[in-house]
């Protein structure tokens, strides 16, 4: 069943989601796994979001962003593995229309959020170990606001439009997508019209998000990495380069899958679309689950915190 609007353009009821074509047998199974992972990623988040809430002493740069990050992570997983478990276990194939369109504009508004924040964070350590007796005069916390509002903004800025210029294009008969959620490339390929705008348009905000990102990130970790072999004791370079370790491990998690998913959504042809599907489903999902690992391993405020609720001890 097709809608028409008054601008002719028209739209399905709802659309299919297919899971992971080609391994529909397997559905039941391969959800288990998701959902270990996806339930490691929500009380992993929380627990960092309570940990930090609670401790004052942590109310710092540092876990300001922490505390941004753990929020986007919440909010990119939520956004799809709900629907993927109830499709891998129930066959709950269809999603509503309007859904899928806020399903695209979670996704991609609050992947360009992670990237916006993980740059706060290198900024934050460059600061930290080349600057360390301003710190805190330069990253006050109505700095640590703004840019944790910029970086908000600019990921709702640069997304609203995807949404708002497929709402106006008409959709061809077909409304099967053959993967697990709703994302921008495989919505628009149910486009029956002229879309290299819209591609292009996608392409844009990629690269010149992650690239300015990355760039900045980049030259953040030249800049801390010069100030760290200046220090004139092993001992102290080795404590530098340990509190950037965790950040830089949560980058590549990041980075890696998102570059690998948005290549071959584009370009991966000859990549096996079981391959292309798995590698989005763990882009959204295996960073939000590492992510409070990391930094709960690497962290000792966050790990005696932890290890001082599971013992039932109080600081």
């Amino acid at each position: 069943m097709m809608l028409t609007s008054e601008n002719n353009s028209s739209h399905p009821v709802s659309f299919i989601l297919l899971g992971i074509p080609g391994l529909e047998n397997s559905h039941f199974f391969i959800a288990f796994p998701f959902c270990v992972m996806y339930t490691v990623a929500i009380v992993g988040n929380i627990i960092v979001l309570h940990i930090i809430r609670i401790d004052h002493t942590l109310h710092e740069p540092m876990y300001l962003f922490l505390a941004m990050l753990a929020v986007t992570d919440l909010i990119l997983s939520t956004s799809t593995q709900p629907k993927m478990l109830a499709i891998l276990w129930f066959h709950a194939h269809d999603i509503e229309y309007h859904t899928c369109l806020i399903q695209v504009f979670f996704i991609h508004a609050f992947s360009t959020v992670e990237s916006g924040v993980l740059m706060a964070m290198a900024l934050d350590r460059y600061v930290a170990i080349c600057f360390p007796l301003r710190h805190s005069t330069i990253l006050t916390p109505s700095v640590v606001a703004k840019l944790g509002a910029a970086v908000l903004i600019r990921g709702v800025l640069w997304v609203s439009p995807f949404c708002i210029m497929i709402s106006r294009m008409p959709f061809c008969p077909n409304k099967v997508i053959p993967q697990s959620y709703c994302e921008h490339m495989a919505v628009l390929k149910l486009v029956c019209a002229d879309t290299r705008v819209n591609r292009g348009y996608g392409l844009f905000v990629a690269f010149s998000v992650s690239g300015f990102d990355i760039i900045v990130i980049g030259i953040s970790y030249v800049m801390i990495l010069r100030a760290v072999l200046r220090l004139p004791s092993g001992e102290a370079r080795l404590k530098a380069f340990g509190t950037c370790a965790s950040h830089l491990c949560v980058i590549l998690a990041f980075y890696i899958l998102a570059l690998f998913t948005l290549l071959t959504h584009r370009f991966g042809r000859h990549v096996p679309h079981v391959l292309q599907i798995m590698t989005a489903n763990l882009y959204l999902l295996v960073p939000p689950m590492l992510n409070p690992i990391i930094y709960g391993v690497r962290t000792k405020q966050i790990r005696d915190r932890v290890i001082q609720g599971c013992c039932g001890k109080h600081p």
